[in-house]
């Protein structure tokens, strides 16, 4: 099967990039640090539950979780610690998703490039250090960066702005729904990569 091949609007004067499961491989690592801890409060965490989070930060995910599970002693804020804690421990194994990261070798020093990500700044610097993508980015809009998270616009609004170039201008390339909703409501062009993959 030939793959398809990306193809930026030359409209484009931007390129915003998802980090997690579009940029850097990281899903099947997020996964299972979320099945090993939330399985200690008798949490049985489904693919398709952890599909529906994605680019979503890890504090409305808990919400999700105390509100779906109502588990005993869970401390929202707490288990999103020990969650990204385990998957810290895999951080320095991550690969980059070629086919994206090709897209975005091909324009940088041509156009601005962005990331934004519904995780946390630290753990998103260290995956595009890891993924050798860090000296190739000219803004990163994290959770921390943002009141509103995905699927809200904030993130790839903000990520415009620091770029100074207008939304709608703009193309995003995510992997989950919540980020392609967020990049619709910026008023973005927007490329979903499992397309692609």
């Amino acid at each position: 099967m030939t793959q398809k091949k990306i193809t930026v609007d030359p409209k484009v004067k931007a390129l915003i990039f998802d980090i997690d499961g579009t940029l850097a491989d990281t899903m099947p690592a997020h996964f299972n640090a979320f099945k090993k801890v939330l399985g200690k409060y008798g949490i049985e965490f489904s693919e398709e539950l952890f599909n529906s989070f994605a680019g979503v930060p890890i504090g409305p995910q808990m919400d999700i979780l105390k509100e779906l599970y109502d588990p005993k002693d869970f401390d929202s804020v707490k288990v999103a610690s020990e969650k990204e804690e385990e998957f810290i421990k895999t951080l320095d194994d991550t690969k980059p998703i070629d086919l994206i990261y090709d897209v975005l070798k091909a324009y940088h020093g041509k156009m601005p490039i962005g990331c934004g990500t519904g995780g946390e700044r630290k753990i998103a610097r260290r995956t595009l250090e890891v993924i050798g993508a860090i000296d190739k980015v000219d803004a990163i809009v994290s959770c921390d960066d943002v009141v509103n998270g995905k699927p809200a616009p904030d993130t790839f609004l903000k990520c415009s702005e620091l770029l100074g170039v207008d939304p709608q201008f703009c193309v995003v390339f995510e992997d989950g729904q919540p980020g392609i909703d967020a990049a619709n409501a910026a008023g973005m062009m927007v490329i979903d990569v499992r397309e692609y993959l």
